[in-house]
């Protein structure tokens, strides 16, 4: 078992496992929460079914959007990307391909948290393809 880091913690105690989605989820959100610190609002194009809807988990964990406050809307796109908007400003974040492959490719209950860890470690941009747009904003 890979040690931790306090934030992996959390999110495998709220999601119940720590796999690949969840923490590319919780990045997504990291990254919108430093772009909008005070309001923010969530699209997640995953759908309902996992493995990418355990993006959803990762990105309540970390941008504060939640289901309770009703400011994340999940939609059935079957698509590991998510937006964020501050209501004037907009958001795009898109897992890179060639992340997607390698997960259905090689992820497994056996290696999933090793995989997950791997993706944690990575710097955004070599995760995500961000694009920012403010002519198209969205939120309550």
């Amino acid at each position: 078992m890979i040690p931790l880091p306090d934030d992996m913690i959390a999110l495998k105690r709220f999601h119940g496992h720590l796999g690949p989605y969840a923490v590319l989820g919780f990045r997504m959100g990291q990254l919108a929460r430093r772009r909008f610190t005070q309001r923010i609002y969530a699209r997640v194009h995953s759908g309902t079914e996992r493995p990418l809807s355990c993006l959803a988990d990762g990105i309540q964990m970390s941008s504060c959007c939640t289901l309770g406050k009703n400011n994340i809307t999940l939609l059935e796109d079957r698509q590991a990307w998510s937006e964020f908007s501050d209501g004037t400003g907009h958001l795009d974040i898109r897992v890179r391909p060639e992340h997607i492959g390698d997960i259905s490719a090689r992820c497994h209950h056996h290696n999933e948290e090793e995989m997950a860890m791997h993706f944690y470690s990575l710097p955004d941009d070599e995760l995500f393809v961000v694009t920012s747009d403010r002519s198209a904003p969205f939120g309550r």
